[in-house]
């Protein structure tokens, strides 16, 4: 009976020492199902959705938050990623089509609001870190 409770205490000891990486992902699964995040500015009638497991998690735990960049610095990385990504868009044989799959219309002669270049701004930066891509312009967390 004591040799019993010893294996207990030292499987109990094992499972809690084991990483809690694959029990939270497990319990995230539900989650990233249905990760979609909508990007809009109502008043422009203008709307981006992103259909991609796992940027709402990145958006909501690893990107800087709300009002830590300008909304200038914003716009200005946004000119020059959405070029880049554009071109890749255009460029399938170069550039996986699974990734670049529709054009992002931006002007960046039209006031979307921080909100629209905030989220914009963070999906370069969550495509830069999942797919490992690399634009003109560096984007950072």
């Amino acid at each position: 009976m004591k040799n019993l409770l010893y294996i207990l205490l030292l499987g109990l000891f094992i499972y809690s020492c084991s990483s809690t990486r694959d029990r939270d992902m497990r319990a995230g699964e539900g989650v990233v199902e249905n990760d979609t995040v909508r990007i809009a500015n109502d008043s422009l009638e203008y709307e981006i959705i992103i259909i991609d497991p796992g940027f709402s998690y990145f958006l909501n735990s690893m990107a800087r938050p709300e009002g830590y960049y300008s909304q200038d610095y914003l716009e200005n990385k946004n000119r020059f990623l959405v070029t880049d990504y554009n071109i890749r868009v255009h460029n399938p044989q170069r550039y996986d089509p699974n990734i670049y799959e529709m054009e992002i219309n931006y002007d960046p002669n039209i006031d979307y609001g921080y909100d629209v270049n905030y989220k914009l701004y963070n999906y370069f930066v969550y495509l830069t870190r999942k797919h490992d891509q690399r634009f003109s312009v560096p984007t950072r967390l």
